[in-house]
């Protein structure tokens, strides 16, 4: 018996008598915008492998296939020895050198209309109206990008990444910058909505 299915069938669920797991490209997931994407495909594929020899009596014959291009890429050997420290270490070592969470903090401010530009041009008004602030010299604001989903029940999206250093300045600077956002708002006819994400779980 064969059952396929997507990243759901390695989440929670107790099929007995399973003793091989497969994962087709994972790749896909591995080479992602998200810098949380390796930490993701580490935790399902150790989920997905777990499906295999749930069963005691079955669990020394079961295995696991991975198809890759890049076998040799950290992740995957860490995978193999199921050393989770190492993936961890390495994980943090790459965050600390390209400065991203946990050794800095970031919002993102998203906005949704009917048509791209207007949430382009409210994010773009968002942008302009950040420069004169205090902590403005603390905090980036890149420029508006479209998210991997752009489009939703005919909805556009757009979003917009702001990143600091220092925690208590991006708080400092949100706490100025919403008033802003709030006035801006009947500015941009056709926006339907638009959020600030502090801490994004993705990006």
């Amino acid at each position: 018996d064969v059952l396929v299915g997507t990243q759901m069938v390695a989440k929670g669920h107790d099929f007995r008598r399973m003793t091989l797991v497969a994962a087709i490209n994972p790749d896909g997931a591995l080479f992602s915008s998200d810098f949380r994407a390796a930490e993701r495909l580490f935790a399902l594929l150790m989920q997905a492998a777990g499906r295999a020899g749930r069963d005691a009596v079955q669990a020394a014959r079961s295995e696991m296939w991975i198809q890759t291009a890049t076998p040799t890429h950290p992740l995957y050997q860490a995978l193999v020895k199921h050393d989770f420290m190492a993936f961890a270490a390495s994980q943090l070592d790459e965050r600390r050198r390209a400065g991203l969470p946990p050794f800095s903090s970031l919002a993102l401010v998203r906005a949704e209309a009917r048509d791209a530009a207007v949430a382009t041009a409210f994010l773009q008004a968002a942008s302009a109206a950040a420069t004169d602030l205090p902590e403005g010299a603390a905090v980036s604001v890149y420029p508006p990008v479209p998210p991997s989903i752009t489009r939703v029940a005919g909805i556009e999206r757009m979003q917009m990444l702001v990143e600091s250093a220092s925690r208590p300045a991006l708080q400092r600077f949100l706490a100025a910058w919403l008033p802003a956002l709030q006035a801006l708002r009947p500015q941009h006819k056709g926006l339907v909505r638009w959020a600030v994400d502090v801490d994004p779980l993705a990006i």
